[in-house]
């Protein structure tokens, strides 16, 4: 199972693990495939936390940090507008149609005491690059082997500091001239993600992408991400010309993940068409489960989604709402709104097991479809 991407990032298995939750990263780094943490969720202070618990419990192994920091959004063509500005711009429909929803499915409101602030990103606004370079300064700060960044190419200080320091950069791609892009600018790695895979993703099917790409920049490196969750997934990405995988959906269901308890137990009862891309969570299409949430903004009554980071904006006090609301199953209207974002690979998700024991299957599996292989050439 060993390829040339494994010694670039000193990993024993070319199994790359993108997740928010640093117990994964973790797991996945000690049974010696590659952790990379997402940290647009992050501020500043809850990363240098994370990263300092990684660092001490992988023991030396290498890990990753994905930072997103997206090529367009409202406001980077104005200099990074203030948060005010961005508020300003949330047209008025857009919040009643928002706190009309909330009281439909009544949702109460945050308690007093609830130690965040009702109104989210009054510091920074999210996925821009004004919100990148702090945690950037905090990746960088750790022994860090890989530098992601998603939705578009990295930017050029990024590349810069990761070379400086010795760090691998890599690169999202849906589209074949999405990595071309990438590898003009200096990335190192590509991975190339099909439109089954969960978060932001594209048109093109994993199958196409991938050999697309790899044809397009060889020698460079690829990982396959988008609909792989098992061994077979793994061994059909190594056929296509990729020389690992990047996963994440696999891991919203392992018993270390961070889920939301009801978003789990969705995805654990979800087949593979219960999903769908949709504006509704970030402004960017982004494939998440299908929930009474999707389906209000997608309906008639809608007055469409924002532009990134608009959308985040808007959401963000009642995203916490939601989520801290279908922690009591009592509050049904709370749980039929929550939802997360995840691939199609969600249909084959139908346990939580350990993360470990993840990486372990889909070694063994993978084994066994060389042994199948093997078998058809004797």
């Amino acid at each position: 199972m060993k390829t040339p991407l494994c010694e670039m990032l000193g990993c024993d298995v070319p199994i790359v693990a993108f997740t928010h939750c640093r117990d994964v990263v973790a797991a996945v780094t000690k049974a010696g495939g590659f952790g990379v943490l997402g940290a647009a969720g992050h501020t500043p202070e809850e990363l240098d936390i994370d990263m300092g618990w990684i660092v001490d419990e992988v023991g030396g192994r290498p890990f990753g940090v994905d930072i997103i920091v997206p090529a367009k959004y409202e406001g980077k063509t104005e200099g990074e507008l203030s948060v005010k500005d961005l508020k300003a711009m949330i047209p008025p429909q857009h919040r009643q149609f928002l706190d009309d929803m909330m009281d439909r499915y009544d949702v109460p409101p945050l308690p007093a005491d609830d130690g965040e602030k009702a109104s989210a990103y009054d510091s920074e606004p999210p996925m821009t690059y004004a919100q990148a370079v702090p945690l950037m300064d905090v990746a960088f700060s750790y022994p860090i082997r890989l530098a992601v960044n998603a939705l578009g190419p990295p930017p050029p200080d990024m590349i810069q500091r990761a070379h400086d320091n010795d760090v691998l950069v890599g690169a999202l791609a849906g589209k074949k001239v999405h990595a071309e892009r990438h590898v003009a600018v200096g990335v190192d790695i590509v991975i190339a993600q099909g439109h089954e895979a969960g978060g932001h993703t594209g048109d093109i099917a994993t199958m196409v992408l991938v050999p697309e790409v790899v044809d397009a920049i060889a020698p460079v490196p690829v990982l396959a991400a988008g609909g792989i969750g098992n061994g077979r997934q793994v061994a059909a990405a190594l056929a296509l010309g990729a020389q690992g995988v990047w996963c994440g959906s696999v891991w919203l269901t392992t018993q270390e993940a961070e889920t939301h308890p009801v978003v789990k137990e969705k995805f654990l009862a979800a087949g593979s068409s219960d999903t769908l891309r949709s504006r509704s969570r970030t402004g960017k299409p982004a494939r998440q489960l299908r929930s009474a949430w999707t389906d209000e903004w997608e309906g008639d009554t809608s007055p469409g989604t924002l532009p990134m980071p608009l959308q985040p904006m808007l959401i963000g006090a009642a995203s916490r709402r939601i989520d801290r609301a279908a922690m009591n199953p009592s509050n049904k209207g709370a749980v039929e709104l929550a939802n997360y974002f995840v691939g199609q690979v969600v249909g084959q998700l139908n346990e939580s097991i350990s993360a470990t024991r993840v990486v372990e299957e889909m070694i063994s599996e993978y084994l066994d479809v060389m042994d199948r292989f093997d078998q058809f050439n004797s």
